[in-house]
């Protein structure tokens, strides 16, 4: 655990999470077009310095200001310096086909630029699920089943939806891998329906096993919470115990463990109604 890099068991209360919501999110224009616009263009990097040095290049960032050209050009200099400009966390295809840029991140800003001409915000304000807006998302190029159930979670903690977290939940490949090592049959039910078992019965579960879990200022895990629960228990089982296979055969950890001294205060969508009890205490 000292040696490699695992999430909170709360997703929300990871770091870069904690800056899309304080800093990204909820920080400028509430203006639908604005705060999707913000939002993606965070997650398609996901890295907290690449949005600071967009940041100290534009101050405001808009849509409504945006420029293909300008952004890119930031982004090929910070290539040029050798600096990385997306995060390790997990593998963005890079849309080249679809956009014809050679530069991934070009293709990238090409394919937020297409969803906002698109009108991408408006239509998912009128959906009715959270499964609705995946279906949305998925139909870009480049977004396959984990970016649209990852970017449909960080959309909905903003004002553009409210949906429950435990409308919908898409499992990833490393929650895949986790779910098999766990169980040896699923009775028949699917990766889904063992996340929704796992948040249905996490009360009984800690009970039973005589556990005291901390719970989110009383918010309970949620589908997103232990889908990535799933994923954490298939990284720490490769090397814990790497007698036992997942789906991938992965063996190793990609990123270890680097202390960040930098404190987190944790704050969370106001829709949830925590913030205050967090800063009663």
């Amino acid at each position: 655990m000292r040696g490699y890099k695992f999430t909170n068991a709360y997703r929300a209360s990871d770091r870069v999470s904690q800056y899309l919501i304080r800093e990204v999110i909820y920080k400028g224009d509430q203006n639908i077009e604005e705060v999707f616009f913000r939002i993606l263009l965070f997650k398609l990097f996901n890295k907290i310095e690449t949005w600071e040095t967009l940041q100290e290049q534009f101050g405001n960032i808009s849509f409504s200001e945006y420029s293909f050209n300008a952004y890119n050009s930031v982004l090929d200099s910070e290539m040029a310096k050798g600096n990385r400009i997306y995060s390790a966390a997990y593998i963005m295809a890079s849309c080249g086909t679809a956009f014809g840029h050679p530069r991934k991140h070009s293709n990238h800003l090409k394919l937020l630029e297409n969803m906002m001409n698109d009108e991408v915000p408006l239509r998912i304000a009128e959906l009715n699920s959270m499964r609705q807006v995946f279906d949305l998302l998925k139909s870009y190029p480049g977004i396959g089943d984990f970016l649209a159930y990852q970017f449909a979670i960080d959309i909905n903690y903003s004002r553009v939806t409210n949906f429950s977290e435990n409308d919908f939940v898409m499992p990833g490949p490393g929650a895949l891998d986790g779910i098999t090592k766990c169980f040896e049959s699923l009775g028949g039910l699917t990766e889904g329906d063992i996340i929704r078992m796992m948040v249905e019965k996490q009360d009984d579960e800690f009970t039973s096993r005589g556990l005291k879990f901390d719970s989110l200022w009383g918010r309970k895990l949620q589908l997103i919470d232990c889908q990535n629960l799933f994923c954490e228990v298939d990284k720490y089982a490769r090397v814990a115990h790497p007698d036992i296979k997942g789906r991938t055969g992965r063996t190793r950890i990609k990123q270890k463990y680097s202390p960040n001294p930098e404190p987190v205060s944790f704050w969370y969508p106001p829709k949830w109604g925590i913030n205050d009890l967090i800063h009663s205490r």
